[in-house]
């Protein structure tokens, strides 16, 4: 390997510099006002594309905007959809997203984006114009306090107070936001100052003494990790996003491969290990695979790798993984025994860990364990596919499976990005669409932002004009931000929407359905609106299809159409995400899974029960797999809030009798 412990991953950003011309910049040494050093700032940084939208506090940056030669402006039709585009272009290019508004709502409504962005650890920054400083506190017209309202979802922020302050400031911005973990930095920018003169001086290094994020992982540390990976009999990565943001793919392979050692992905980390990769086991967690699950709480060693150990992964933690001692590496010390005790904790950059890990292994003649768990592993996986080729055999309904598996099959796995709402075509997707490479599966995991794909689309198909970008939506999700079909249009973005439309919130439809008596508290949506009509209305290109058999006909419409283009697929209120653990539930607890020992159904059956039977009990369920089981039979949706009595009670007065079908 070409990196080792001593070699942490160094990028301009990394050691303080502009990733543009810096100083270099020819504006250097000029005198011009507040606005016009904003904008020379950012071309100083290298931006070459803004996300945002004008108003009265933000029209001298705008003014200043409009003589950029080198800044493609984008403007969005909402200040959420704005910061989401920059986010998508961020998360696609690695690059920070940049996003302009003005004060007040303009600021506010920049929140969502901000947060969503923080949770998921993507660099952006955010300058939102500002009152002028006289009157701030005052409650002038569209003033809001920003700053102070953005502080728990930034990973810093500033108001500027002088000119001075002003180049240092933006240097130091983008300098946060993409070191360390990647994170949001808002801007604050007063009016007034906007409109001061000053003398543009960018400065290219960066002294914060207060923020040195550490790159080099501890030598001991690896040392010791080192060591239980070659004692450990069952070891398993366990990996998330931070394999992206430190692009550190290859070497996560590498020790892979060197040890023979299974990987499974969280949402986040999808796209950092080869779906073809054959050690690759994929999702994990409340809806990923029952193979990846059963290895998650059998391992005997569990690497994380930027991973949070978050609860839709962990299940039951009291539960979670234990059998196993735990390596947790993370350039955020933070993140590091917060939620479950490392044996060997690593701060540090994880493409320079990793690295040395691999290293550290080939000088100690470390080799794999022998082929036992793999078999194992390989067993599960063979008896509980994601996907069977019977899926939507005995159906007349299209099958959301088998819609995104086409899909998956027709893109081509390195020239397209792939985003996606929030709900459950997120999941079906996250389970059915293989990424081969980083920075090609965007999605909301932390926050979980409704409204969050269609933007982010935009974004990287203005970052990516070349590639195939499609995003995955549910009807309720995709109106949080369908406004924004107009600026897709107006600026030639090619992204491709396609709409699982189950006219309801689907997500939370299956929530209630199985554990709250069906009770469908205000998830149920009406036929509207027409989304072809709408398509149309927004000069897109537009296609409805019902029937399984226009399914294959209709992706390659869209696919090789010019321009943006909706599909509309209508499916069964009535479909479930599975496999699925229960909230609360432990991570073994598998509901849903498809077991090809009952005839290829899906089916909850208990972990560990004997004698499986021939035949899924409650074949008249959901004739779509041929049979499955929704629930427990004991479990009959018993809502949350009842007594564990009286779940009893309702359990025993509706049990089939012995022998009677469920």
């Amino acid at each position: 390997m070409s990196n080792s412990v001593s070699e942490p991953r160094r990028t301009a950003a990394a050691v303080g510099a502009p990733r543009g011309a810096g100083s270099k910049t020819p504006k250097q040494g000029k005198t011009m006002l507040g606005a016009e050093a904003v904008v020379a700032s950012l071309e100083a940084e290298g931006v070459d594309t803004v996300f945002g939208y004008p108003g009265g506090q933000a029209i001298k940056l705008y003014d200043a905007l409009y003589d950029s030669q080198q800044i493609n402006h984008v403007l969005a039709r909402h200040e959420q959809g704005a910061v989401h585009m920059a986010d998508g272009y961020a998360r696609s290019t690695g690059r920070p997203g940049v996003a302009i508004v003005t004060s007040g709502p303009g600021a506010t409504n920049t929140v969502t984006g901000i947060a969503t962005a923080y949770m998921d650890s993507v660099p952006l920054v955010v300058i939102t114009g500002q009152v002028p400083r006289a009157v701030i506190g005052t409650d002038s017209f569209q003033e809001s306090d920003i700053v102070g309202i953005t502080m728990p979802v930034v990973k810093h922020s500033f108001l500027l107070q002088s000119t001075d302050e002003l180049t240092r400031t933006i240097r130091e911005a983008f300098h946060i936001a993409v070191t360390g973990r990647p994170g949001p930095v808002l801007i604050d920018v007063p009016s007034d100052l906007a409109g001061a003169k000053m003398v543009f001086e960018y400065p290219d290094e960066v002294n914060l003494p207060s923020y040195k994020p550490t790159y080099r992982g501890n030598a001991k540390q690896v040392r010791a990790a080192c060591k239980l990976i070659d004692a450990s009999k069952r070891p398993l990565l366990y990996v998330g996003g931070g394999v992206i943001s430190a692009n550190a793919s290859e070497e996560l392979a590498a020790l892979s491969s060197l040890m023979q050692i299974p990987v499974v992905t969280t949402l986040m980390g999808k796209g950092g290990v080869p779906a073809s990769h054959p050690l690759n086991l994929g999702a994990v967690g409340m809806h990923g695979a029952k193979y990846s699950n059963l290895a998650m709480t059998e391992c005997d060693l569990l690497i994380a790798c930027g991973a949070r150990f978050s609860d839709r992964v962990t299940g039951r933690l009291s539960e979670f993984a234990p059998f196993a001692q735990v390596i947790h590496i993370d350039i955020d010390p933070a993140e590091i025994g917060k939620v479950r005790e490392a044996q060997v904790p690593i701060v540090g950059d994880l493409k320079g860990v990793l690295a040395a890990m691999v290293e550290q292994l080939r000088k100690d003649g470390a080799a794999p364990a022998d082929s036992e768990w793999l078999e194992r592993i390989g067993k599960w996986h063979e008896r509980y596919p994601f996907y069977h080729p019977n899926v939507g055999d005995a159906t007349d309904e299209i099958v959301p499976e088998v819609v995104l598996k086409k899909l998956s099959d027709k893109l081509d796995p390195r020239a397209s990005i792939v985003t996606t709402e929030v709900g459950q075509h997120q999941m079906w997707a996250h389970q059915f669409v293989d990424r081969e490479v980083p920075r090609s599966f965007l999605s909301s995991g932390g926050l979980g932002t409704m409204g969050f794909g269609f933007p982010a689309a935009i974004g990287a198909a203005v970052a990516h004009p070349r590639k195939t970008v499609v995003c995955i939506a549910g009807d309720g999700s995709f109106q949080m931000n369908s406004q924004e079909m107009a600026t897709a249009s107006i600026n030639g973005a090619n992204v491709k929407v396609l709409i699982l439309d189950n006219r309801c919130l689907g997500m939370v439809h299956q929530w209630q359905k199985l554990f709250y008596d069906k009770r469908y508290s205000q998830t149920l949506l009406e036929p509207v609106p027409d989304f072809v009509k709408l398509a149309d209305a927004y000069g897109w290109q537009g296609r409805r299809i019902a029937d399984p058999a226009q399914v294959d006909a209709a992706l390659d419409e869209m696919l090789a159409s010019e321009g943006p283009y909706l599909l509309d697929v209508a499916i069964s209120r009535e479909q479930n995400v599975y496999p699925m653990v229960a909230p609360g539930a432990a991570l073994d607890n598998i509901m849903g899974a498809i077991d090809v020992a009952v005839g290829a159904v899906r089916t909850d059956m208990p972990a560990g029960a004997q004698n499986p039977p021939t035949v899924s009990p409650c074949a008249q369920l959901d004739a779509q797999f041929g049979g499955r089981w929704e629930f427990n039979p004991e479990d009959v949706g018993q809502r949350m809030e009842r007594s564990a009595a009286e779940a009893a009670g309702l359990a025993q007065k509706t049990a089939p009798e012995a022998g009677e079908e469920a």
